[in-house]
């Protein structure tokens, strides 16, 4: 298993064209992602912060926390998900190898398109159920069980947008390589 960066020129993210529509999405997109990167690199960082002022003030201090637990997984769920179209940008998904060192590098196009096209199929399913979660959370005021009791739509919101951004990202790099494959063979 890999990153997919080991094969020179086989798992890197198809090329985004530099002009028209594909291209402004693809600017559009790059901006978007880089911007989750950083509000995420600070979730996690927040996580990381409340969770040892969790542990100093439970064990040092003996003062009960019930909001800390919560608040950090909510983090930690939207850093995951929102980042997860950044991570695709780049092919930072682990894939398998195996194949992609056995086959010609235009047979392997063909295979990663295909993945690109199962993987953006299921993202889309997954978006749409979490919209219908989201939406059930929000209209149903739903909460969770513990004494602080946030409300859901916040995490659900939080992997609503990270998989629809997902969802857009995967389907961005499949139009882009299905247009490099039709400019390569003008």
């Amino acid at each position: 298993m890999s990153h997919g960066f080991e094969i020179e020129g086989l798992a890197k993210p198809p090329e985004i064209p530099a002009t028209g529509l594909i291209g402004a999405l693809g600017r559009l997109m790059e901006m978007i992602n880089t911007a989750i990167m950083f509000l995420s690199s600070g979730a996690l960082l927040a996580a990381s912060l409340i969770l040892c002022s969790s542990v100093f003030l439970r064990y040092f201090l003996k003062i009960p926390t019930d909001w800390q637990d919560e608040m950090s997984v909510f983090l930690l769920v939207g850093a995951t998900f929102m980042c997860a179209a950044y991570v695709q940008s780049q092919r930072g998904h682990i894939g398998i190898e195996a194949l992609a060192g056995l086959l010609p590098p235009a047979v392997n196009r063909v295979r990663l398109m295909l993945c690109d096209l199962a993987s953006g199929l299921f993202c889309a399913f997954f978006s749409w159920k979490s919209i219908l979660l989201l939406h059930e959370a929000w209209v149903d005021g739903q909460t969770t069980s513990s004494a602080w009791a946030p409300p859901l739509w916040i995490p659900y919101s939080l992997m609503t947008i990270g998989m629809i951004l997902l969802t857009l990202q995967i389907f961005l790099q499949l139009v882009a390589a299905i247009v490099r494959k039709e400019s390569d063979h003008d």
